[in-house]
């Protein structure tokens, strides 16, 4: 009831935009969890095509969603957003109606560059539609109706799997075919934000990219941040593969990511009101950072045996327990620090370029964890080697900690926009293209300058 009524008390585009989002995340979560199934089994792909077909997906969207924040700002987020749901829900049709590699292909570059357009446009709109002190809290109850997405779309697409993977395909493209129709007859009213935010640009794209790749602040801030993403994805490899190894079934990959869901379902709203009372976002993150390092810790009492459960459900549970409570913390780690850190890419934004910004974060933070991502399977290789199957949860829990001491030290050099601070200078918007605001004046002002010219012409 609490979400509900919080709900209700944002204006109508921000409770819009959180449908939205829950629609989107259905749609998607509908079809991405059963599409390498799919290629490898229904098509008979080989392991190395189902990797480049999902590497497209990535590079299609971490490389263009520059572009596709650039996009937001400069022609609306209210136009941007339709067509990247267009295009994604052409790409799940393609999956459904091909089976070769090129079309197969085709369809994974839409909804890479899907994803590019849609997710930096929706931060933009809903930072710029969202009062500016409830920002967090936005942000926070869109990681809930990603959540509740995430589950619908999971539920009814493990039932559609059962009947046919092209129904799950058809299905997901038509809960985004009716998410367009929405959005084209209620996103223009966020036009008038829009333009707000596109009259300030009087310069290139290009121009902009050079702002901000000269904010030394912002790119320190967003190199801190990565291993935020790098952490949140090993619930999807180090934690299923653990629960999987621990209890010797597959089922059990689905386990640890409910755990998160659920946690974020009953707390978000609740930490996110927590770190507003008690500090602001900019105290906050390097705890949430912190914790999500922790949350490693417990795990290594389970993986450090190396063996399967073998007494029954009851040795199984008290074997899963060490891993649900570490995807606990993990999830309560990330409500403190996610909200927090995309109302800080919000404050660093200036001039009018707010989706450009999101988009520079997604990119500098998406190849930073991918990296980092990699290091850690490579991690999982040396422990399974060696024995030691504790080093890709120990590396794990230094780079949450290492990330927290950065954002503390930076914080510390006061390169961290505070709760009151004006988060585009007079100067800075100046160099972003953005004239400085021209004050206006009245009748007795403007007779005063009158008089005082006059006289000094006499003179």
């Amino acid at each position: 009831m609490d979400t509900f009524r919080t709900v209700r008390s944002f204006p109508p585009a921000v409770r819009f935009l959180l449908v939205n989002q829950l629609g989107i995340d259905i749609g998607t979560f509908l079809l991405f969890p059963f599409l390498a199934g799919h290629l490898t089994g229904d098509l008979d792909m080989s392991s190395a095509t189902v990797g480049v077909v999902l590497a497209t997906i990535q590079l299609s969207h971490q490389g263009l969603v520059v572009v596709g924040g650039t996009a937001s700002d400069r022609f609306g987020g209210h136009r941007v957003i339709p067509i990247g749901c267009l295009m994604r829900l052409s790409g799940f049709a393609l999956f459904a109606l091909v089976d070769g590699v090129r079309a197969v292909l085709v369809a994974s570059v839409l909804t890479g560059v899907a994803g590019a357009l849609l997710y930096p446009a929706m931060r933009a709109c809903a930072a710029q539609a969202a009062p500016p002190d409830r920002r967090a809290e936005v942000f926070a109850m869109l990681n809930v109706f990603t959540a509740t997405g995430g589950l619908m779309g999971l539920a009814v697409g493990s039932v559609l799997c059962m009947i046919d993977f092209r129904a799950t395909a058809v299905t997901a493209a038509a809960v985004l075919m009716v998410m367009t129709m929405i959005q084209l007859f209620a996103l223009p009213a966020l036009a008038t934000l829009d333009w707000a935010n596109r009259r300030c640009h009087s310069r290139s794209a290009v121009h902009g990219w050079l702002f901000i790749l000269r904010d030394r602040n912002f790119l320190a801030f967003s190199l801190t941040m990565t291993a935020l993403t790098a952490l949140e994805n090993q619930i999807y490899l180090l934690f299923v593969s653990a629960s999987q190894q621990v209890s010797g079934q597959l089922a059990a990959a689905a386990v640890m990511p409910m755990v998160g869901a659920v946690a974020s379902l009953a707390l978000q709203l609740r930490v996110t009101r927590l770190v507003r009372a008690r500090g602001g976002p900019a105290a906050w993150i390097a705890p949430g950072l912190a914790l999500m390092g922790l949350a490693f810790v417990p795990p290594l009492l389970t993986v450090s045996s190396g063996h399967p459960a073998t007494g029954g459900r009851t040795d199984t549970v008290l074997l899963l327990v060490p891993l649900a409570v570490g995807a606990f913390l993990l999830a309560l780690g990330q409500m403190a620090a996610q909200p927090s850190y995309l109302e800080l890419v919000t404050r660093h934004s200036v001039g009018g370029l707010v989706g450009t910004y999101f988009g520079f974060f997604y990119v500098i933070s998406g190849i930073a964890a991918s990296a980092c991502t990699s290091a850690v399977g490579w991690a999982m290789d040396v422990g399974e080697r060696t024995g030691r199957l504790w080093l890709p949860w120990s590396c794990c829990a230094v780079l949450g900690l290492i990330s927290a001491a950065g954002v503390i030290w930076i914080r510390h050099l006061g390169r961290l926009p505070g709760e009151n601070d004006n988060p585009a200078p007079r100067k800075e918007r100046t160099r972003a293209g953005v004239p400085p605001p021209r004050r206006r004046q009245g009748k007795r002002e403007h007779a005063k300058r009158r008089t005082g010219s006059s006289q000094r012409a006499r003179r």
